[in-house]
């Protein structure tokens, strides 16, 4: 059959036809690759700025936040601690939460995400510093979980996570305003103590009136009603820097937290009888500055042996895993060079993981200071100013986050690790007081030197990184098991 020369011709028009059809929707399928490709290298991007760029930045601006001019200092409620408090309540607001500031002062920042009523994730740390302090301790936990909620929120996935989460700035952990320590964290676990409003400070201002001064009511109902119900919460958990030289040591940015030390903090007054400094006999005294010498002396070979002992029994490299004490404070009245002192004062600091061998170390301690004020004839009094038991870590948690740990090494830093190492704290945390609400978990940051309570405390970038990112791997983890 003869085929006309129109129809050949419509033949090849409609095969050209089909061929340029198919070309063009493989480029634009190209494109599209291309151009997701570059849209999730662009997003991977600007996660990466939050987890690590504007965290450094914001922690740095942080650190100049002071009322003290040549150094950091940052107390409970002081015109400083406020302009941190709104700082952070500004960022929290950018990272898509909610926000209050409580009647202690804490700033809150809350998401409910796809379940308003389920127990809610709570993650904090202390906005509070030293005197004389570094710029991480507290604030790293702060700036680090906004950092994760931001990236989250970036992703588009922080209105799916499968229960509220609650970021807390705690406005007290140090104690260095009213002697008391964990104000903040205290409150929300309902363990705070409602006399602590009558205590307080070296300038004769009370824990009432400093309340009343930042405009909040500053009553015992005020306080009691700040804590939280324990099935309102699923867990706590908070990043903080190691503030020991462990992980420098093992050459791994992250850790994770299986224990907390116990505390006890003693406040020793040895009263003897003030006198001239060169009319009386030696033998005549009831000089209290040698007995209070004899005295810390026994401590320091009490605590070193005995800790010794303890740390040899231990399996961890682990400087915490033993008994440390110190004497950090000691005072004389009337404090001159030709006054035999009537009076001295010094503090005692005892601190272990075994609540047993930290108390049975007290009683030793208690029972020599007796013995040495009544070999001279000097009166004592041995007040105990702060106590508190160890905690141990929620197993779960603590495997979950050695599993984001992991992760947030892996993503960040590009660098795979075998193992991350479990750790006994040595120095106090939020989440000491918050065990007593619910389930703690801890991931600790490797700082220079194990170097912290200073000006030379430092962090690494990349660490910082790193630390952020496994917060929300962990927080992805949990989606991923919703999705499961």
């Amino acid at each position: 059959m003869a085929v006309s020369m129109p129809s050949i011709y419509l033949v090849f028009t409609i095969l050209f036809w089909c061929h340029e059809r198919t070309h063009l929707m493989a480029s634009r399928e190209e494109n599209n690759i291309a151009s997701s490709s570059f849209n999730i290298l662009k997003e991977s991007h600007a996660i990466r700025e939050i987890l690590a760029y504007e965290t450094v930045a914001r922690l740095d601006h942080l650190g100049k936040v002071s009322d003290a001019e040549n150094y950091l200092e940052r107390t409970f409620l002081s015109p400083a601690a406020l302009k941190a408090g709104k700082l952070i309540q500004d960022w929290m607001i950018d990272a898509g939460l909610n926000t209050w500031i409580d009647e202690i002062g804490n700033i809150h920042g809350r998401t409910d995400g796809s379940n308003s009523s389920a127990p809610a994730l709570l993650i904090g740390s202390h906005l509070d510093t030293v005197i004389g302090a570094g710029k991480y301790d507290g604030a790293l936990g702060i700036v680090t979980a906004i950092a994760a909620v931001k990236s989250l929120n970036k992703k588009g996935k922080l209105f799916r996570f499968p229960r509220p989460i609650e970021i807390i700035a705690f406005s007290d952990e140090e104690g260095i305003r009213f002697q008391s320590t964990f104000l903040g964290s205290a409150a929300i676990a309902g363990t705070l103590s409602t006399q602590l409003l009558s205590v307080r400070d070296k300038s004769g201002t009370t824990l009432r009136d400093s309340l009343h001064q930042a405009s909040l009511k500053g009553s015992e109902e005020s306080l009691l009603h700040l804590k939280y119900d324990k099935f309102a919460v699923w867990g706590y958990i908070e990043v903080h820097i190691e503030q020991g030289p462990v992980l420098e040591f093992k050459k791994i940015p992250l850790g994770v937290v299986e224990a907390i030390a116990g505390q006890t903090r003693l406040k020793v007054t040895l009263q003897g009888l003030q006198g001239h400094a060169g009319t009386v006999p030696m033998l005549m005294r009831k000089d209290p500055m040698p007995a209070a010498a004899k005295a810390i002396l026994h401590i320091e070979e009490l605590c070193t042996k005995r800790g010794d002992d303890n740390e040899k029994a231990s399996s961890h490299i682990d400087s915490t895993a033993q008994l440390v004490c110190t004497v950090g404070e000691i005072s004389s009245w009337p404090g001159a060079s030709n006054v035999i002192p009537g009076q001295v004062v010094f503090t005692v600091d005892i601190r272990s993981r075994d609540d047993y061998l930290r108390e049975e170390t007290v009683l030793k301690i208690e029972s020599n200071i007796h013995n040495v004020a009544r070999a001279r004839a000097l009166s004592y009094n041995i007040e105990r100013k702060h106590e508190a038991k160890a905690v141990k870590c929620d197993s779960e948690l603590t495997h979950r986050l050695k599993a984001a740990a992991k992760s947030g090494i892996s993503k960040f830093l590009d660098s795979e690790v075998s193992d991350i190492p479990l750790l006994t704290s040595g120095a106090g945390h939020d989440a000491m007081a918050m065990a007593r609400l619910t389930k703690v978990g801890m991931i600790f940051v490797r700082c220079t030197g194990g170097i912290s309570h200073s000006p030379a405390e430092h962090v690494l970038e990349d660490d910082i990184g790193a630390a952020s990112s496994a917060l929300l791997s962990f927080l992805e983890h949990e989606l991923d098991l919703l999705d499961s």
